[in-house]
């Protein structure tokens, strides 16, 4: 009696897995306003707002720009495990909501999320598959130039962003890209970061990401 043989699987799976990309690098080197362009152009990823004591800025929209909140509701999220990461950055607390993250990876959307060095370095422990990527100043003097037109640090706050992007620039090889963001290069800098994507997509053996 002849064996039926056992169906055949395809050897790869060749559907792309969503993608976790981390945004990150120095204050002042343009990642809000990258996001803010990616947004309004309607690329299709999910933009995960970050939750911060910070005070709103006036030109600021809360749910959009951040999830603006008071301490004692920062903290209860902390308690509640609701944050993915969070940390103290320049005397406010940030911090990375983690159903949105969850929600949208598990129907199959990339989702991205902009955070500080230090929330990099954590969320390179905690999910060392997702996709980290460094926005980076041309120059020291160009990262100067932009934080003095924002106007929204004192002389002492300006020499600390400075001081901490020096030393911020040597955490560049716990990342996989960086992306320099040159004054009136947005939508270089943006393509970069879209290639990336594009690229990632393209991979052979896809990045599995697990919460």
């Amino acid at each position: 009696m002849k064996k039926s043989s056992p169906k055949s699987e395809p050897p790869f799976n060749l559907q792309a897995k969503p993608l976790l990309i981390v945004l990150s690098g120095p204050s002042g080197a343009g990642k809000d306003a990258i996001l803010s362009r990616m947004k309004k152009s309607g690329y299709p990823i999910e933009f995960i707002t970050t939750v911060t004591t910070r005070p709103r800025r006036a030109e600021e929209k809360n749910s959009v720009d951040y999830h603006f909140v008071l301490m004692g509701s920062f903290q209860r999220m902390i308690k509640n495990n609701e944050l993915l990461e969070w940390a103290n950055v320049y005397g406010n607390w940030y911090g990375v909501p983690k159903e949105p993250v969850k929600r949208a990876l598990d129907k199959g959307q990339d989702a991205i999320i902009k955070v500080d060095i230090q929330g990099a370095t954590t969320i390179k422990k905690l999910i060392p598959q997702a996709v980290f990527i460094f926005v980076a100043p041309p120059s020291r003097e160009d990262l100067i130039k932009r934080l003095e037109r924002r106007h929204t640090e004192s002389p002492s706050e300006l020499a600390l962003r400075l001081k901490t992007a020096e030393r911020e620039m040597k955490k560049l090889p716990l990342f996989d890209y960086v992306v320099v963001n040159r004054q009136d290069e947005i939508n270089v800098a943006i393509s970069a970061i879209e290639a990336i994507i594009t690229a990632e997509k393209h991979r052979l053996i896809p990045r599995e990401i697990r919460l």
